[in-house]
Parts: structure tokens; sequence; C-alpha cells
């Protein structure tokens, strides 16, 4: 069993954030462990309270995690503030993580930025970096670059953009084109697609937490990039697929559809 470790906040309604994570590296076989970077108040209609975790209570969070059940795989969701990033950061920095997957929580799902200047150059200087692959959406890769991207050729420039100043694997998702839902991974100077239908479903609360997550999953069990990548995105697509329908806004994903109480 690997053991795989979440950095990122709580989702109350269970959708999202280190609840989707958990969910996630359970239903790949594989134990998981949170540390807190925030809880929120929130459900499928949207979020309506955040109180974020003291820095100092998140290193310690951290530490005692390594101290005693250190972790094959990290995954890094939202961290809302420069001083959060720094405390991270500087955690992490002498553990020499080897599975590092960052998932760039820069904007809400109503297109509302949710960290400052400060933050943004303090994740980009200290702890993207650091990243196995960061997985940043199209809005968030439109973040790191400054300008729109409105197309699979954009997708690559924005890539090769962001690759100019992070120097770490980078998977743009396409949830946000038109009319697929393409990903792109640049790695090592080469460029990948992984090319996806869209599903028709609008509950997709909690979508690039799991993947990211499952992402992790991937790499602790010694996968290439690249397959851990279209493991996930298969997995994602089957929790999709499902079609669970909870809540009266973006509802959840089914992370366990492969449960044998299903079949």
């Amino acid at each position: 069993m690997k053991k795989l470790l979440t950095i990122a906040g709580s989702d109350c309604s269970g959708g999202a954030g280190i609840q989707a994570d958990l969910k996630t590296f359970a239903a790949f076989g594989h134990y998981g462990m949170s540390a807190i970077t925030a809880l929120t108040a929130q459900n499928t209609t949207g979020v309506y309270g955040v109180v974020p975790t003291p820095p100092d209570f998140v290193k310690q969070q951290i530490n005692l995690i390594y101290d005693d059940i250190a972790p094959d795989a990290v995954k890094i969701g939202m961290v809302a503030s420069a001083v959060l990033i720094d405390a991270i950061a500087t955690s992490l920095m002498p553990l020499a993580v080897q599975n590092l997957v960052i998932d760039p929580v820069m904007v809400s799902t109503s297109g509302s930025r949710l960290l400052d200047e400060d933050a943004v150059k303090a994740l980009c200087s200290q702890l993207l970096p650091m990243a196995t692959v960061i997985t940043p959406n199209i809005p968030e890769a439109e973040a790191l670059t400054g300008f729109t991207i409105r197309d699979k050729k954009d997708m690559v420039a924005a890539a090769e953009g962001i690759a100019a100043f992070i120097p770490t694997a980078i998977l743009i998702k396409g949830g946000h084109l038109t009319n697929t839902a393409d990903d792109l991974l640049l790695e090592k100077g080469k460029l990948h697609w992984f090319e996806s239908e869209r599903i028709d479903n609008a509950n997709t609360h909690g979508t690039g937490c799991t993947l990211s997550s499952a992402i992790a999953c991937g790499l602790a069990e010694g996968r290439s990039l690249y397959d851990s990548i279209a493991n996930a995105k298969a997995y994602l697509n089957h929790a999709l697929r499902a079609g669970l329908n909870l809540g009266k806004g973006s509802g959840p994903l089914d992370h366990l559809f492969a449960h044998p109480s299903r079949n």
C-alpha cells in the first residue's frame, strides 16, 4: 500500500479539497493523509466562508506526518496566502519530496481570482518549482501567463510561456475548451496531448482536485508521468460518466464508482 499526503483546504460538502483527494487515494487502494490549509463553508452552490489555518500549524501537520509515516507522493491544492506558501515550501524543501503534484488553485469556478499578487509571486518562486508536475486549468494558465487561451494552439504557447520561468512539467487541463476536454503535457521540452471527448455532465465539482490526486497515485506507484496522467484521466472520466447527481448546484463526482458494492 502506498502512502499519499494531500496539503489542501477542506470542503465540508465532500466534493472537492482534501475530501476529494482522500476518496481518490482510497479508490486507488492507497493510504491517505492530510495537512489542512483552510476550513471552508461551502456546498454545491458555492463557497460562503473560508478560515485559513495558521501557517505554523500547517508546518506542524506536515512535519509530524513525515516524522512518522513518510508519504510516497504529495499533492498540494488550495494555499491562499504568501505566508502559507512560504510555510509549506520551508517544510517540504529539506525533505527532498520526489513525487509532488501541485494543483495551483488560483481562480474560482465563477472566474474570481483567489490569490493576491504577493501570493501568486510566492507560489511561482517558492512552491511551483519544487513540483514534479503542475496542473493549471485554462483560467489558471491565463493567470500565470497574462494572455487569453482560446484554443489548443494557445495552450501550447501558454505551456511554453510557463516553462520559461517554472522548470517543471506542466499539464494544462482543457476542460474549459468549447468542443473537447484535451489536456496538454509539456515535459522536458516535449509536448504530449491527452485527447478526451467532453462528457455531458454538469456535476463537475472537484474535478481538478481529483485529477491531480489520481496523478499523484500513479507517481507513488512508480509509473511514468505520462502513464500516471493517462490513468488519472481514465479514472476521472469514469467518475464523471457514473452520473452521480447530488445537491442543488454543480455536484460532486462518484469517486467510488468501481466499489464492489456497486456491482
